[in-house]
């Protein structure tokens, strides 16, 4: 798989492009008493190419953008739609993740790429009130279900992808940790 697409180097993100499957994901998020209410999901990944960018002369980044559509595995309902994009600054090494999901939450998390093995590893979090790798929510989130902290860790080893990603709220009264993990294999690799 070349990292090279139109003239781009997309660096270790090139190994994210095409369309990835997944059947056996668990999200675990509050029910209305802030308890564990588990729900098995399959998942549908697509990374497309977003080109490169630079910002006042000096940072180089690259990027592609994602949609990512979780259904419930017991009705095939969608439950989760998201779209975002991942960053990648060659210079640092610093991989970035930017999200909206239409509740009315957007983040912008940041770290650093690691290998593990023969693994990538793109580790992100970020922090409520945060200049830099943060949270931003509607009113009413903040209010009923705030966002305060936000970590995925995605590793990607050839054709197959997993991730865990933890999002802290504060719900019905009470702290929670609403996670959401699955693996994935590559249908399809599409640059474009």
């Amino acid at each position: 798989m070349d990292s090279v697409i139109d003239g781009i180097e997309y660096g270790p993100l090139a190994g994210l492009l095409g369309q990835w499957s997944g059947k056996r994901g668990m999200d675990v998020s509050p029910d209305n008493q802030a308890q564990d209410d588990k729900t098995a999901f399959t998942d549908e990944l697509t990374f497309r190419v977003a080109g490169a960018a630079e910002n006042a002369e000096e940072q180089q980044l690259v990027g592609v953008r994602y949609r990512h559509v979780v259904r419930k595995s017991c009705s095939g309902l969608i439950f989760h739609d998201q779209i975002g994009h991942w960053l990648y600054e060659p210079a640092t090494h610093t991989i970035m993740h930017s999200l909206t999901i239409p509740r009315g939450v957007c983040i912008l998390a940041g770290g650093k790429l690691a290998t593990e093995g023969q693994a990538l590893v793109f580790d992100v979090s970020a922090t409520a009130g945060d200049d830099t790798f943060g949270v931003l929510q509607s009113p009413f989130m903040k209010d009923k279900a705030k966002t305060r902290a936000f970590t995925m860790k995605l590793i990607l080893q050839d054709d197959i992808l997993s991730y865990r990603e933890t999002t802290s709220l504060h719900i019905y009264g009470a702290d929670f940790e609403h996670i959401d993990a699955s693996k994935l294999q590559r249908i399809t690799y599409d640059p474009d």
